[in-house]
């Protein structure tokens, strides 16, 4: 692999905007879905995510970070898997990695009712102390990613010939989890970097852009190429069950975040990851229209989105053996 410098992304990877997919679907979903089987990547304009919403939700999770550890740790579930509320800094590792990344985050996941049938696999929400509003901007910031997602796998279904609702039943009640991550400033010694290079688990990450710079996606060539969406765009990547879902056509590809340069190093870093995830007994077996002759299944035997994830989340550190 190189390390070179190369273009940034925008140069390479195409913008395409959600407005479009109302007036000319299938045209949308041919330039999303070729991005996607090309970089494994989007960017997506006009994502339809208030943005008054969105300046709240950066403004509550800098107030939640800010608080002592004492009171974030409050929020820590002990074994619980980062799956809710507070996993603190340097926990989590990238499969394969020899350091831990150099974040702290929150996560939010879906509001089930009492006695549905998921609720013994999906964990309730925790909430933090302050803000006051936070709980209720970031149950509206999940249902607008929740709502975009539908959308996007609504194009990536007709991309792959499927029924534009094939994904509906799949996603119902699906166990996506909103990511809040703050990469605290980076000393000149630090080591390792602020996120290892990775694949997602889940389908498809919704991310809202970051301030501060630093997310690189891994080419078909070997080099990283900078990923920095315009003002108001989101960064869509595949994830690795929709990789194995499609047997490849489309790549989770991998990416990272790296330290700042020497100058930007005193800043901290915020994003937004949406991870769209299926429902726990969602079976993921791969589409026959994605095996042929010359790409033969990968993935003879299916399994479960909740025995994946298990699996997943005991090799990045966040369930122990």
């Amino acid at each position: 692999m190189l390390d070179t410098p190369a273009p940034a992304a925008l140069d390479q990877v195409p913008l395409v905007s959600l407005a479009e997919q109302a007036s000319d679907p299938e045209g949308f979903a041919r330039a999303f879905g070729a991005s996607f089987e090309r970089f494994g990547f989007a960017m997506v304009a006009d994502h339809g995510i208030d943005d008054v919403l969105i300046d709240r939700a950066w403004r509550a999770t800098q107030e939640m970070f800010a608080q002592d550890e004492a009171a974030k740790r409050r929020g820590h579930v002990q074994g619980g898997g980062g799956a809710r509320g507070y996993t603190p800094f340097g926990v989590e590792i990238a499969k394969d990695a020899k350091q831990n990344d150099l974040k702290e985050f929150w996560h939010i996941g879906r509001e089930l009712p009492e006695g549905h049938r998921y609720r013994d696999v999906m964990a309730p929400n925790v909430w933090p102390e302050a803000p006051d509003d936070f709980r209720e901007i970031f149950l509206k910031l999940f249902a607008a990613f929740d709502a975009a997602g539908d959308r996007l796998l609504s194009a990536i279904a007709r991309y792959l010939g499927l029924a534009p609702d094939w994904f509906d039943p799949a996603v119902a009640d699906g166990n996506s989890v909103l990511r809040l991550l703050h990469y605290p400033p980076v000393s000149a010694d630090a080591p390792g970097v602020r996120a290892g290079a990775h694949e997602d688990i889940n389908l498809i990450t919704l991310l809202l852009g970051a301030e501060e710079a630093g997310l690189e996606l891994l080419d078909r060539d070997g080099r990283w190429l900078a990923v920095k969406p315009p003002a108001g765009a989101m960064v869509v990547n595949v994830g690795d069950m929709l990789q194995r879902l499609t047997n490849h056509v489309l790549p989770s590809t991998t990416h990272r975040v790296v330290n700042p340069p020497p100058e930007r190093r005193g800043k901290s870093r915020y994003s937004m990851p949406f991870f769209l995830h299926p429902a726990p007994d969602f079976l993921i077996e791969t589409l026959p229209g994605c095996v042929t002759a010359e790409r033969p299944n990968r993935y003879p035997q299916p399994i479960t989105a909740h025995d994946y994830l298990h699996e997943r989340l005991v090799e990045i550190g966040l369930i122990k053996k």
